[in-house]
């Protein structure tokens, strides 16, 4: 028999002539079987036999294609009986073959022995007539469901099939079956002889037929975004499309891509909705009991361990594979049973009472871990099952949690981590679990992690003692400020009796270690107390002192870091920062927080090297314990020392990275500010002002404008305000800035530069008195603190407002800013120095170029640029030197260029030394080359050279 293939391409199973039509909707994409079943009717009226099988999923379409053959036979003058398997019927003897007779004359006489189940063994009511009356007239038999039907009509079609050689009839099935677990005429055996035997397996639509679904039952065609949708939601069964588009069209709303969701929406209704009868029609309570353990297992077992774990049943394996088959339900897949899709999954589950459910999922869960599933697979069995009160049950969770983690999939940790809390655990236990979660909450959810570790540092006990330390250290680095200072001013108001003077019975001794754990404690408050914003609440007690002398590492990093807001004493805060840093040696886990304050401490002594190498080992450290969190707070600090040492660059790439950690909708509200200052600097930094002004604009939490991390955002919203020529508001946010700072004792301006960026906005608005004040302050607290970079910023800025010893503070500033890290500073001292000695105006004009600084634990540093500049250790004369008739053709922009080169400069870092393009700077130079008559970089340095030795 020659039956047409499927044509390929999208354009396959489309009606010829418009469009589809609703009528046509059932059939859509069948051409191909409806030709081979017109093929086999047309040899069924030449008196050749056939067996044709239509299988596919449920909803796949076989019985209306079996009603179409009905009718296409009946219209061709073919006798056609028709019937139906129910699963009512299954018990009942005869019944297919009983609908089948019905209704037609010839057999009459044999229904009483069908119905009253008189036919004896080997005897088969009706057959014999049957092949007779079909010697007359062919004869179509139509039975639709086919894996339902009852064992005595299942026999009688047997046997009439063994007898089809000779006879004109032909039997047409469908069903949901495959054919290696189906019925045997399958599969051409000798048992129907020379009959034709077909099978067709039914596909699903494809997008084109999804889409002409969509033009049929809408009415219009449908956007491309939303027919992919349909096609991946109903998985291309024609009865699930038919279905969605139907309610979807009765809501009104267009087939666009903005309703999409409603469309995935309906999809899983209609999916449950077929899964819910399905599941009705479901009456063995075997395999009902299979069912469910197939959908709460899914593919984590095995079929016989499903089994063991439905319990003990009546049915044999086989029958019990046949039932579940026959339910519609279950598919198999790469030689497993499972449940079809999700949507049917969750249906069956769904009906399951409560308690029951639970016990099932806990049953299965100890029988995948007994047969050592994956970590993973055993924890979502547990999550929705009852305690299970093992300890293998709590280990698996973490071990889930720690596994999601590497994947990235933190609201699966945290939900492993919270059913491990339903477990019965020890103390020790609870609290380190909390901790666990409350790291990942800090991500997902920053104000409940808060709240958890706030109850962790509140909790009395020796337990929570070894670990209140570590919840204070982990609050402080989400940005929750003020839980942080609540819950440990209220475990301090007790003192340091609070934390047991027994102790853990631990080396170095428990007084000791009690005495440790408290000054960890105290230190974690000091570092709160600034940060947290201010409130009218009753006030707790301050904090007590810190030990001058301490081998703790916490007491030590914060010493540093006070000292450093200070600005009183840098050779204190540089070693205690580094004994900080250095191991503890009691052997106790560091806490990460002190050790920042240490690093950001080294970076404002102007050892940055040093504190880059310590950051890149906490790096490192966070990432091994999968903190992201920490992760983030690290490359924000270090963001900071590569804008401090002019890699804006780098800067960016750190932030990005942290936002990736700790994306910016995670972050607690109180650390908002902090988090927008490193970003607004660090895009001033690359040149990209309307990214600044657009993070600057964002809303920030009131609570978290009353803060240190408020003035850091002062701060960079008047080097905003400068950038824009406004100095009325610069110097309003940069007196703002400097009052909140005072308010907490923070004086040093390597900190925020505020005094010299306000006396700039000054000196621009012509209050001359004002900007001297606030410059010579600045040097006078520069000077105090004593690194070369703040004295040098601070000399320069004096030197741009004083008249009588301008030249002299500019070769200072220069000699200063040489042996700092900040480049912006240096450049613009060199050009401001320059200026002047070649004889430019009384006034020097400074460079226009970024103010950078970053937000470590709570504070931001001074001026600095991208500019890479060779370290020099004297300051280097200008072009002063350089013959005057030739020094005069020069422009002041060909001036800056040529300085700034001759000290080594590339044209790109020049360029972003005096705000213009490279190519602005390309010309500058060549201007140079052509006035002074020389060949390039290395003349002039030698001209410049060569008059020095003059």
């Amino acid at each position: 028999m020659n039956v047409p293939d499927r044509a390929d391409g999208e354009g396959h199973g489309r009606p010829r002539r418009g469009g589809p039509v609703l009528a046509d909707l059932p059939l859509l994409e069948r051409d191909r079987e409806q030709a081979v079943l017109s093929a086999v009717i047309g040899e069924l009226r030449s008196g050749r036999p056939a067996v044709v099988t239509v299988t596919g999923e449920p909803g796949a379409g076989q019985g209306e294609l079996l009603r179409w053959a009905a009718r296409h036979a009946t219209e061709r003058g073919l006798r056609v009986l028709t019937a139906r398997a129910t699963p009512a019927e299954r018990d009942l003897r005869y019944g297919v073959v009983g609908q089948l007779l019905a209704g037609h004359e010839e057999f009459a006489g044999h229904l009483p022995h069908l119905l009253l189940g008189q036919g004896g063994p080997g005897r088969f009511p009706g057959l014999t007539r049957l092949l007779t009356v079909a010697r007359d007239r062919p004869v179509l038999l139509v039975v639709e469901d086919v894996h339902q039907l009852d064992p005595d009509s299942l026999r009688w079609l047997e046997a009439l099939i063994r007898r089809l050689p000779r006879t004109p009839l032909a039997v047409l099935t469908g069903g949901i079956r495959t054919a290696d677990l189906g019925l045997d005429w399958c599969a051409g055996s000798p048992l129907t002889g020379s009959a034709t035997t077909v099978e067709l397996a039914l596909p699903g639509l494809t997008r084109a037929g999804t889409a002409d679904a969509v033009r049929a039952v809408c009415g219009t065609l449908g956007d491309r975004s939303f027919v992919a949708a349909v096609a991946d939601a109903t998985g291309g069964n024609p009865t699930v499309v038919r279905d969605t588009l139907r309610r979807f069209a009765r809501a009104g709303h267009p087939p666009d891509a903005g309703h999409v969701e409603h469309a995935r929406a309906i999809a899983a209704q209609v999916i449950g909705e077929h899964a819910a009868a399905a599941l009705d029609g479901v009456r063995d309570p075997v395999a009902l009991g299979v069912l469910r353990a197939l959908a709460v297992c899914d593919d984590l077992l095995d079929f016989p361990l499903v089994l063991a774990l439905a319990g003990p049943g009546a049915l044999p394996e086989t029958r019990l594979r046949a039932a579940l088959l026959d339910s519609g339900l279950v598919t198999v897949r790469d030689g497993r049973f499972r449940v079809r899709g999700p949507v049917a999954r969750a249906r069956v589950i769904e009906e399951m009472p409560a308690a029951e459910r639970a016990d099932l999922y806990a049953r299965a869960a100890e029988l995948a871990h007994r047969a050592a599933a994956d970590d993973q697979g055993v924890g979502d069995l547990l999550l929705p099952a009852r305690p299970v009160g093992a300890p293998w049950a709590v280990d698996t969770l973490c071990r889930a949690a720690a596994a999601a983690l590497r994947g990235g999939r933190r609201d699966r940790a945290a939900a492993y981590l919270s059913r491990a809390l339903t477990e019965p655990l020890s103390e020790e236990t609870r609290i380190r679990v909390l901790l666990r979660l409350a790291r990942i909450e800090l991500v997902i959810a920053p104000v409940a992690a808060g709240r958890r570790m706030g109850g962790i540092i509140r909790e009395p006990g020796e337990v929570a003692a070894a670990f209140r330390a570590r919840a204070g250290d982990l609050c402080l680095l989400g940005g929750d400020t003020d839980t942080t200072w609540r819950a440990l001013a209220e475990f301090l108001v007790g003192g340091p009796g609070s934390d047991g003077a027994r102790g853990a019975p631990s080396d170095p001794g428990p007084a000791e270690a009690a005495t440790a754990r408290h000054e960890e404690i105290t230190a974690l408050f000091r570092v709160a107390q600034p940060l947290r914003r201010a409130s009218a609440e009753i006030a707790f007690p301050l904090a007590p002192d810190l030990p001058l002398v301490s081998r703790n590492p916490a007491v030590n990093g914060v010493r540093a870091w006070e000292a450093a807001v200070r600005g009183d004493d840098r050779e204190e805060a540089r070693g205690r920062a580094r004994a900080a840093l250095a191991p503890d040696p009691s052997g106790r886990p560091p806490l990460t927080v002190p050790r920042l304050l240490a690093c950001h401490t080294l970076l404002l002594t102007e050892d940055g090297e040093e504190a880059e190498t310590h950051l890149c080992a906490l790096l490192a450290e966070a990432h091994r314990e999968r903190c992201s969190v920490t992760v983030a707070r690290v490359l924000a600090l270090r963001a900071e020392l590569h804008l401090r040492h002019g890699r804006p660059d780098s800067a960016a790439r750190d932030l990005a990275a942290a936002d990736l950690e700790l994306p910016p909708d995670s972050r607690h509200p109180l650390s908002y500010p902090y988090w927008t200052t490193l970003g607004i600097l660090t895009d001033l930094a690359n040149d990209r002002p309307e990214r600044a002004r657009a993070a600057a604009g964002r809303p920030v939490p009131s609570p978290a404008e009353e803060s240190v991390s408020g003035a850091q955002l002062l701060f960079a919203r008047g080097l905003l305000a400068r950038a824009d020529d406004d100095p009325h508001r610069a110097r309003s946010l940069f007196r703002a800035c400097g009052r909140w700072l005072l308010q907490h004792g923070w004086t040093n301006p390597a900190l925020l530069p505020w005094r010299s960026q306000a006396a700039e906005a000054a000196h621009a608005l012509g209050d001359a008195a004002q900007a001297l004040r606030l410059a010579r302050e600045e040097l006078e607290l520069a000077e105090r603190w004593g690194t070369p970079g703040a004295i040098g910023a601070a000399q320069l800025c004096l030197a741009t407002m004083r008249g009588e010893d301008r030249l002299q503070r500019l070769r200072a500033a220069v000699d200063s800013l040489g042996r700092a890290p900040s480049r912006a500073a240096y450049t613009r001292a060199i050009v401001a120095l320059a200026s002047v000695e070649n004889g430019g105006p009384d006034r020097a004009t400074p460079v226009a170029a970024p103010v950078t600084g970053g937000a470590g634990t709570g504070n931001a540093g001074p001026p600095g640029t991208a500019v890479r500049r060779p370290r020099v250790s004297v300051p280097p004369q200008p072009l002063a030197d350089i013959p005057v008739l030739a020094l005069r053709s020069l422009s002041p922009g060909e001036r800056a260029a040529a300085a700034l080169a001759v000290r080594g400069f590339a044209n790109r870092e020049i360029a972003a030394a005096l705000s213009v393009t490279t190519r602005t700077v390309e010309l500058r130079l060549s201007g140079v080359y052509r006035k002074l008559r020389i060949r390039g970089r290395d003349d002039l340095r030698a001209l410049v050279q060569g008059t020095e030795d003059d």
